[in-house]
């Protein structure tokens, strides 16, 4: 749960990086407190989903070729 100035700034965060979700907005955050690296790639372009914590945005042509390479 969050309170209503978190979930403003997410939604914030979440449409200055053309985010297709708030879903993809909390991963994309937490790929950066966690240190994982690298920002938003192609925003705008990708569905929530292919927002990952762990391996960043996923492009839908190559995931499985990145599942399978990791």
């Amino acid at each position: 749960m969050l309170e209503a100035e978190e979930l403003r700034a997410l939604d914030d965060f979440r449409f200055a990086n053309r985010m297709p979700s708030r879903a993809a907005a909390v991963r994309e955050l937490l790929r950066r407190g966690l240190g994982v690296g690298g920002g938003v790639i192609d925003a705008g372009a990708g569905a929530s989903q292919s927002y990952g914590v762990l391996d960043g945005p996923r492009d839908s042509d190559n995931s499985k070729d990145r599942q399978d390479q990791g």
